[in-house]
């Protein structure tokens, strides 16, 4: 193949991806392109706008999700936490083991 060939490639597919993107907005983030024009903050669901501006309607929102969360019983919880430290006694003993193994042969090895 002549480096002729390289150039002739069709650049359809890149002016296409170069067109989608468009420049980041004011806040930072990347607005995406919607039939032809940019989104905005306008386009968003009314509850996401006001929600930078209302911390109070925030808040009762988050209460609301919180109420709908189903939380461990006292009897999960206590095997839970078992379940946590005796796999971190495993896992301290596996790491503690494997450091002073290497520390054993790195002294066979260089004759301490």
């Amino acid at each position: 193949m002549s480096q002729d060939r390289d150039d002739d490639v069709d650049t359809r597919g890149a002016r296409d991806s170069e067109a989608a993107a468009v420049p980041t907005g004011k806040a930072g983030r990347a607005d995406t392109a919607v039939a032809g024009r940019v989104r905005t903050d306008a386009d968003k669901p009314e509850d996401t706008r006001t929600a930078r501006a209302n911390p109070v309607k925030y808040l009762k929102q988050v209460v609301e999700e919180l109420r709908k969360v189903i939380w461990p019983t006292r009897n999960q919880m206590v095997t839970y936490t078992i379940v946590v430290f005796l796999f971190l006694i495993f896992m301290t003993a596996l790491v503690s083991g494997v450091d002073f193994g290497a520390g054993k042969l790195v002294e066979l090895v260089f004759d301490r």
